[in-house]
């Protein structure tokens, strides 16, 4: 032994060197701690904060009802409707739970366990089938934090979902969760996605269809089982089996859910938008902003009757068909295509024959023998055209065979399916014309129908309420409903002769006109109504007083510019379809208006009540006055240019209206309980619709068709219009407009008021035509007839 260097001092090293590396060892865990315990601090002073989730409000759709509880519209940004958690059947939220986290209620917001697990699973499959996010961390996701995929998000997002596990029930979180996660399809929440997909309500729910709907969440598009059946029952299967061994269900059960076929709902889009629910939307958005309108949640308690509504698009819609063919085939859209191009600008949407929307097919050939036409529809469907099918035309096979020549691109609708992708089409073709209907009830102003035009999703402008167009003929009810206050009856006798008067210019005359050119003379009021005769309700108008006329039809509701001069009478003046059913409503209700009206309620989201309308009726005519302007257009369709309504079978009044060049048509009409205006020309109004397509022969149908259509829905019985008790019946002799002789031959029995009464044939009556003072008017040269 070395006693300079001893054993002992060789070992003090190693003595000093574990000491040292245990104290660096714990230097660097408190400073790795601290570290983290600043990035950590760091983090909670910038984390979001979760008091919002107390009071979840998300974006909720406003729902649109019809008069019959009825939904016939949404508007939302969001497709979702909130269900209480209470209303959410169990096994919806265990096949909820069993796809995406099973211990929910028992892991505090961030499942250790779960993430590992999925890791080990994922790991198996080669592929992610399982993730590690628990409920809470969605809805962390889905509501707090942005979506960009970071570690420090990551973070956030489990320190959030700790957080909030303390700071709201697990009941509670579970709630925001079902309501909250996308779907697809446009489904935000389970309520809207079980609407989407089975078009129910989630408490009705199976247990086949719940577990499919748990297993979207994780991928909406990979397994939207609209575009992917196979995909989304596979995921449905995993979710089955999910639910087993959770204990949820039994095997049994599962393999009863997975036997159970699953009927999809066949609306893939949901209330499409109409002129009615468009004009409740622009309503909304002056009322109550955006935000409200697309995202409160609102109920909107409409007056439109969807019956009602539904036969008004469809008759308007033939009618327009009905003039456009009087006026020929134009031909093809296209012609000469191959069937690259035909499919390269044509053959989108059409891949499925046998929708309501005209087609668009290529021609291939045709058959001389059985003279029909080979079409293609889309990329797979073959189509025959036979003769039933363009006959309407009114061309010979010859001729139509020079028209639609190989490669000629048609509109077609089809009639039959012969198998699969092999139909039978009629030729169509969409109508250039536009036309409008609204229709009311008169004794209420409930508005029960309004169509602005042929097709909504080709054109939004809305032709009751937007457009301002000559009436022609249907302003006259004005000017005698004014000429009966006065003191008119119907047996006044009105000169049906030539007038001249002082035109726009110095040496110009207006000269007004019949339709038919010709004058008949000395005529009873009523017969001049019903012949729709111009110059006597040019005259007519002038013995009132055109001041008197324009201040009734602002009380009848007419706010458009009238412009006073004689021309009135005749319908110069713009008005719009809504204008003048208001209008004639009063005449169809005894005198009283009714304001027009749309919305009867509006909800909040909670049920509490924003809005509600209050009937309002002003006396704007006696009844009397009333009564007897009914019974003058009632002789207009008993007699008169409006003979085609009185195939309704029923008492109807109403009035014709063409104008100049025929430019515009229109009818308007009612029965006791039912009023309706039709429009129909060109949004063109230079356009003319032709030679004799005048209100009788173009607006009148339409009128016409809904009527008959409207009573066949309803079944309603026919009603006559009430005679209001200060009205009297007496014979007149239609020749001379006094009480009937028995020397009289053309008698009727007509309405007056008691103290008008016709006079007695030895007193014989003309009615005085005292001229208004023009001075101030500016009469011009108009050729409205």
């Amino acid at each position: 032994m070395n006693p300079i260097c001893p054993v002992s001092g060789r070992k003090k090293p190693e003595g000093f060197v574990l000491p040292l590396l245990l104290w660096m060892l714990v230097t660097g865990c408190i400073l790795v701690c601290a570290l983290i315990a600043v990035f950590l601090a760091h983090i909670e002073k910038n984390l979001p904060s979760i008091d919002s989730l107390k009071n979840y409000r998300p974006p909720v759709v406003t729902t649109v009802y019809a008069r019959d509880g009825s939904v016939i519209g949404e508007f939302n940004l969001e497709r979702r409707y909130l269900v209480p958690f209470e209303q959410v059947p169990g096994h919806v939220k265990q096949a909820f739970l069993a796809a995406e986290d099973a211990r929910f209620y028992e892991h505090p917001g961030v499942d250790i366990w779960s993430v590992v697990r999925a890791a080990v699973v994922n790991l198996k499959a080669g592929a992610i089938v399982q993730g590690g996010s628990t409920i809470t961390q969605q809805v962390v996701k889905a509501l707090l934090l942005s979506p960009e995929r970071t570690w420090e998000r990551k973070i956030r997002e489990a320190i959030l979902a700790y957080k909030i596990d303390k700071f709201l029930t697990k009941d509670q979180i579970f709630y925001i969760y079902l309501n909250q996660v996308y779907f697809g399809a446009g489904a935000y929440g389970v309520e809207a996605a079980a609407r989407t997909y089975f078009d129910k309500h989630v408490r009705d729910l199976t247990v086949a269809e719940a577990a499919l709907l748990a297993g979207l969440p994780k991928a909406p598009s990979k397994f939207n089982p609209f575009e992917n059946m196979d995909a989304a029952k596979r995921r449905q299967h995993y979710v089955l089996k999910r639910m087993v061994e959770e204990g949820f269900i039994s095997s049994e059960e599962a393999e009863k859910a997975i036997r159970e076929p699953l009927n999809l709902s066949s609306k893939k889009h949901h209330y499409l938008p109409n002129y009615f629910t468009e004009e409740v939307r622009k309503y909304l958005l002056e009322k109550f902003g955006e935000k409200i309108t697309y995202q409160g949640g609102l109920g909107i308690y409409t007056t439109m009757d969807p019956v009602a509504q539904k036969i008004a698009e469809a008759v308007l819609v033939e009618g327009l068909k009905t003039y456009d063919r009087r006026h020929g085939f134009r031909g093809p859209v296209a012609t000469g295509l191959s069937e690259r191009e035909y499919l390269e600008n044509y053959a989108s949407g059409t891949e499925e024959a046998g929708s309501d929307a005209l087609l668009f097919a290529r021609v291939r050939g045709a058959d001389a023998k059985t003279e029909t036409f080979f079409l293609q529809v889309g990329r797979k469907t073959k189509a025959w055209l036979p003769k039933p099918g363009w006959k309407w035309t009114g061309k010979s096979f010859s001729a139509m065979k020079k028209i639609l020549t190989e490669g000629s691109v048609v509109e077609v609708k089809p009639l039959k399916k012969l198998a699969e992708d092999e139909w039978i089409v009629s030729l169509e073709q969409t109508p250039e014309v536009e036309g409008a209907i609204i229709c009311a009830d008169p004794r209420t102003g409930e508005v029960l129908c309004m169509v602005g035009g042929k097709d909504f999703r080709s054109s939004q402008f809305n032709r009751v309420t937007q457009m301002k167009r000559q009436p022609g003929s249907a302003f006259k009810p004005i000017v005698y409903a004014a000429a009966i206050d006065k003191g008119f009856t119907e047996a006044s006798i009105v000169m049906d002769t030539p007038l001249v008067k002082p035109g726009s210019g110095p040496d110009d005359l207006w000269k007004p006109g019949n339709f038919d050119g010709k004058f008949l003379g000395p005529m009873i009021l009523r017969d001049a109504v019903a012949l729709s005769r111009n110059v006597v309700a040019v005259k007519v108008l002038n013995a009132v007083g055109v001041k008197t006329v324009i201040e009734l039809a602002r009380k009848l509701g007419i706010s458009s510019e009238l412009t006073p001069t004689l021309s009135l009478a005749l319908g110069a003046s713009g008005l719009s379809p809504w204008e003048l059913a208001q209008a004639y409503a009063v005449f169809a209700n005894g005198g009283e208006k009714r304001d027009f009206y749309l919305i009867e309620r509006i909800v909040d989201s909670e049920g509490n009540t924003l809005f509600e309308h209050t009937p309002r009726s002003e006396r704007i005519l006696s009844p009397e006055t009333a009564y007897i302007v009914t019974d003058l257009l009632r002789a207009v369709v008993q007699k008169g240019t409006g003979r085609y309504a009185s195939r309704l079978g029923r008492p109807a009044a109403g009035k014709t209206g063409t104008t100049n060049e025929f430019r515009d048509a229109w009818f308007v009409g009612y029965t006791p309980d039912m009023l309706a205006a039709v429009w129909v020309g060109f949004d063109d109004f230079r356009r003319s619709l032709g030679r004799n397509e005048t209100g009788g022969r173009v607006a009148c149908p339409v009128w016409t068709h809904f009527m008959q259509k409207w009573y066949e829905a309803t079944g309603s019985p026919p009603r006559d219009f009430p005679i209001p008790s200060d009205i009297v019946f007496a014979k007149v002799d239609l020749e001379r407009g006094t009480r009937a002789t028995p020397e009289s031959t053309r008698i009727e029995f007509l309405p007056f008021k008691k103290d008008h009464l016709p006079p007695s044939a030895d007193s014989l009556f003309l009615s005085s035509e005292p001229e208004t003072p023009a001075s101030e008017q500016s009469i011009y040269k108009t050729g409205l007839f």
